[in-house]
């Protein structure tokens, strides 16, 4: 059985899977299927319905778009994550935050503006693409200290958008 100790939005999740792919998720067993579409598009079925999801990861970071929200985590094996908890440094509630665009698209709004203020799971950037409208929010508390984009300006996967500290 393979451990593995995710963090999404500053929430850690334990998930262990066994050698016949069987899925658990803090002590609950969960039926997934996981489609990949294209190198970044994945199809999740799970409890009898599907949600495709946007996926990109950089230097250990991963940022998934599901539902119009974005999550930003990280994914640690047992071993790895034993080495992160004795490392000394700053933590996942500490930091600058890059929040970028997990596809390309049209901002629509940015709805804060630098030195604000922002909460976790307040929306910072208002992106269309694929005729949706998605809302990326703030991962945790903190203060906006870049926006990089305006509303009405087309953007390509993986540009920065909004930085928080």
């Amino acid at each position: 059985m393979t451990k593995y100790i995710t963090t999404i939005n500053n929430k850690k999740f334990e998930i262990d899977i066994d050698k016949e792919g069987a899925i658990t998720i803090n002590g609950d067993k969960r039926e997934i299927d996981f489609l990949p579409l294209s190198p970044s598009l994945y199809n999740l079925l799970t409890e009898n319905k599907s949600h495709d999801l946007v996926v990109d990861e950089k230097d250990g970071e991963y940022q998934v778009l599901l539902g119009g929200r974005l999550y930003t985590g990280e994914v640690l094996d047992e071993r790895a994550q034993l080495l992160a908890s004795t490392r000394t440094g700053a933590g996942a509630s500490s930091g600058e935050i890059s929040i970028k665009s997990p596809m390309p698209g049209l901002v629509v709004a940015i709805p804060v503006a630098e030195g604000q203020e922002v909460k976790g799971g307040q929306t910072v950037i208002i992106l269309e693409s694929m005729k949706m409208q998605n809302e990326l929010k703030a991962p945790r508390d903190g203060i906006v200290s870049r926006i990089n984009a305006q509303a009405g300006q087309s953007v390509e996967q993986g540009k920065l958008l909004v930085t928080i500290v």
